[in-house]
């Protein structure tokens, strides 16, 4: 026996799921199954439409159902995606634009479809076109959110991140160290974890 659904259930899924994501403030792994459902729903949707479509005269009432459905799958597929594009950019800027951090997560990486891993490449890949442009003038990847109050800071080194060639020379961060440096040299750092201001 077949399971009987209403129109729209599986879209409805898929936007409840992209709440829950919301209201936890995680992103969910990736719901191949329940978007390619969807798809095929739309399909047999479609299919169905075609030749109500064809008739002469008014729309039938059955077309006008079928067509409503059809959009409202198609926006709840686009919510869904919409929703887990901006997570994955919100990531990305709250490591700093560190791709590597967030793809070598396997934990991240798992909840991921490869589409999306793809995005954030591109994602990546633009942004370091831009930021090429006027990147003597303006670092776009510092943090925003707390202005600095000086030009330099003290840090303590919390992860190993070897030799980072400064504008004053390089230097070799090791654990535990403590250093007073240009902020504008370490504020991707910062962000990404590897120090810490003291």
């Amino acid at each position: 026996m077949s399971e009987v659904r209403q129109y729209g259930e599986l879209a409805t899924q898929l936007v409840m799921e992209s709440r829950r994501s919301t209201q936890t403030d995680t992103l969910l792994k990736y719901n191949d199954a329940l978007v390619r459902s969807l798809i095929r729903e739309q399909r047999d949707l479609e299919k169905v439409a075609e030749p109500l479509a064809l008739l002469d005269g008014p729309p039938a009432p059955a077309l006008i159902v079928i067509e409503t459905a059809i959009t409202r799958n198609k926006r709840c597929l686009l919510a869904y995606h919409a929703h887990r594009t901006d997570r994955l950019r919100d990531m990305y800027w709250a490591v700093g634009g560190a791709l590597p951090h967030i793809l070598s997560n396997q934990d991240i990486r798992g909840r991921l479809s490869p589409h999306e891993v793809d995005f954030l490449r591109e994602y990546h890949a633009s942004i370091m076109d831009f930021r090429a442009d006027f990147a003597d003038e303006l670092d776009i990847m510092a943090s925003i959110t707390q202005p600095p109050k000086d030009l330099h800071a003290l840090v303590k080194v919390v992860r190993d991140c070897g030799e980072i060639q400064t504008e004053l020379g390089s230097i070799d961060f090791k654990k535990g160290e403590r250093y007073m440096v240009r902020r504008a040299d370490i504020e991707h750092l910062i962000v990404q974890g590897y120090l810490e201001e003291v």
